[in-house]
């Protein structure tokens, strides 16, 4: 009996060895990283400042906003700073039951997850936000004026970030799904319509009540979806399948 959970207890000591290692590095990383949190957050306030008028404020309604707004912030920038060594722990402990051709494939899927979300997150903070923020604050008046609060910001823009993040994964989930040969390019295109509405339903969850942002996070996920489809029908027609072993 013994013998026989040697394997498993050895695989459980890895894997609580390497929780251990990306936890502990998460930690530290937030309690440097509240150093910095205050630029970061005046980098990310710029969306709206630029469309408020000069010399506006955001202000904090609660005593311990301020601190709990950084320390967002920290939590945060650490996963993303310390990303590097959690992915390191995370293919250290799968890779030894991978194939050569299987690392490959896990590493370009990963990489590209990576990218996209960065051009997610980057797309909805240099397009989507002024557009939004310029919506929403032009209906000030002299008698009514905008003085935001920095704990509904930060967890407006954090929500978007990630919506645009997580919705530019669908050409990754698309080839994979096709890959893994769970669905294939036709059963998926003939879905299309289906895929429209829940993008919609989507993006009127996630973002503002106002039709601009709702399109704007809509739009670009169809497009992805086309874009999974022509990629995935690419890779069937000139990748070989891979080898069962290495």
């Amino acid at each position: 009996m013994s013998q026989g959970s040697t394997p498993l207890m050895m695989h459980l000591r890895e894997l609580k060895k390497r929780l251990t290692i990306a936890v502990i590095v998460y930690i530290l990383g937030v309690l440097v990283l509240m150093n910095f949190s205050e630029p970061v957050f005046s980098f990310m306030s710029d969306p709206i400042r630029s469309v408020l008028p000069p010399g506006t404020p955001l202000i904090f309604l609660n005593a311990p906003d301020v601190f709990f707004t950084y320390l967002k912030i920290a939590l945060v920038l650490s996963l993303f700073a310390t990303a590097p060594i959690t992915f390191y722990q995370v293919w250290a402990f799968i890779t030894p039951g991978l194939y050569r051709h299987e690392r490959r494939v896990f590493l370009g899927y990963f990489l590209s997850s990576l990218m996209l979300f960065i051009s997610g997150a980057a797309f909805s903070f240099y397009v989507v936000f002024p557009v939004i923020f310029e919506f929403f604050l032009g209906f000030s008046t002299d008698t009514i004026q905008a003085m935001p609060a920095i704990k509904e910001y930060l967890t407006l823009t954090l929500k978007l970030l990630f919506a645009f993040g997580l919705s530019f994964q669908i050409p990754v989930i698309i080839l994979l799904l096709v890959r893994l040969g769970l669905t294939d390019t036709k059963y998926l295109a003939a879905k299309r319509r289906y895929v429209i509405v829940w993008a919609f339903i989507f993006s009127a969850i996630l973002t503002p009540p106002d039709i601009i942002s709702q399109a704007l996070l809509a739009l670009p996920m169809l497009l992805l979806y086309e874009v999974g489809l022509f990629l995935s029908r690419f890779m069937l027609e000139n990748v070989e399948p891979s080898p069962s072993n290495g």
